[in-house]
């Protein structure tokens, strides 16, 4: 299976990285799909991308030929980072222009560096980390929406400083404190003083906050409490999730950016990644639900384009259930589905005997303990 999953990262990973590395990528990129988006759409696959690639492309121990494979994608990947930030690349991509769009781009790469500090972030030479430094800071002239987006100039602060720059810690506090605040109960979020039904506590919240906690752990008072805290809720927000895989890998699709795909089971992904899934799920249940997920959606052909990009929709081509700020771009949080593959096979979420998931076991007959809140 882990072999199945690296083949469809890679197939994902293609074309924009291939073309990226080669500077030619907004000659290839379909930008026919809301054009107006056209200004943010290359650091959106780009960054999004690199989010659900950095912990396998981080990954060490790798043998054989999966370990020449992440070579190759290690100079790859860190090729296109240097087209992406250098001012002088026809694929020069937008930190700093539109109404703000560009900070929840830069957003999605800083936590990228976050999640692969040394391929991203230490190893890429010096004209690359100066750029990528100026790319970010120009960020910092937006004014995040008092929602998510808090978390997106946290994000990039928690960037920065894994680039060893000092982070403007009252843009992560504010962060911090204020999704705190935002807690509702049972391992979820509301997205600002209303709470949304949508998988944007999975998209964004969750996976942001947990990581931007753990950067700064030791830097902000408290930190490490609510570090603790913001995990007990994910750990809950992780078996939510993975039960409503059901038994044929499809999921309830509701609220907005549904056209992210498998980017929905980003917070279970990261949950098994770094072990914090709750006692009463087994890490192989979880490969198993997700395995199904991606074999539902990023398994169809028509989710693909002639040229390799992602369609968008969830199975197939399905472009009435994208909103208007969605590009082709947008779509590559799918990508986060992949993050398991940071482990090593000799994990047990590969090692592991298949087994079921919870939908699947209740929707077979089984009798299993019945779930409950928390909190």
């Amino acid at each position: 299976m882990r072999k199945k999953w690296l083949e469809m990262m890679l197939k994902m990973a293609s074309p924009v990285l291939k073309n990226l590395a080669e500077d030619r990528l907004h000659e290839t990129f379909p930008f026919d799909f809301h054009p107006d988006r056209r200004p943010y759409a290359l650091l959106e696959a780009f960054g999004r991308l690199m989010l659900g690639m950095a912990p396998w492309l981080e990954l060490d121990g790798l043998e054989g030929e999966e370990a020449q494979c992440q070579k190759t994608w290690r100079e790859t990947a860190q090729a296109a980072l240097g087209r992406a930030v250098d001012p002088e690349a026809a694929d020069a991509m937008n930190f700093d222009k539109g109404y703000g769009q560009a900070l929840v781009d830069a957003a999605f790469l800083a936590h990228a560096l976050v999640r692969a500090p040394r391929v991203l972030a230490a190893q890429p030479g010096a004209k690359t980390k100066d750029d990528l430094i100026r790319a970010l800071l120009k960020t910092r002239s937006f004014t995040p929406f008092v929602s998510n987006w808090i978390l997106f100039s946290g994000m990039v602060e928690a960037g920065l400083h894994v680039l060893g720059v000092k982070a403007d810690m009252t843009r992560v506090d504010y962060a911090v404190q204020m999704m705190r605040r935002w807690y509702v109960g049972d391992g979820t979020y509301s997205d600002g003083d209303m709470f949304h039904w949508d998988y944007y506590n999975s998209f964004v919240i969750q996976p942001m906050l947990v990581d931007i906690l753990t950067v700064f752990e030791k830097e902000g008072r408290d930190y490490p409490l609510y570090l603790q805290e913001a995990r007990a809720h994910a750990s809950r927000y992780a078996r939510v999730l993975e039960s409503m895989i059901s038994p044929d890998g499809s999921w309830a699709v509701f609220g907005r950016s549904s056209v992210y795909r498998t980017g929905c089971f980003q917070l279970l992904a990261q949950a098994a990644l770094n072990h914090f899934l709750p006692e009463s799920l087994k890490p192989a249940q979880v490969r198993g639900a997700l395995d199904a997920a991606i074999d539902r959606t990023l398994g169809c052909r028509d989710s693909w384009d002639q040229a390799g990009f992602l369609t968008p929709g969830i199975v197939g081509y399905q472009p009435g259930l994208a909103e208007e700020y969605i590009s082709v771009g947008s779509l590559y949080l799918a990508s986060t589905v992949f993050l398991p593959l940071g482990l090593p096979a000799s994990d047990p979420f590969w090692s592991d005997p298949d087994a079921p998931w919870t939908a699947k076991l209740i929707w077979g007959g089984t009798d299993v303990m019945r779930d409950h809140a928390e909190d």
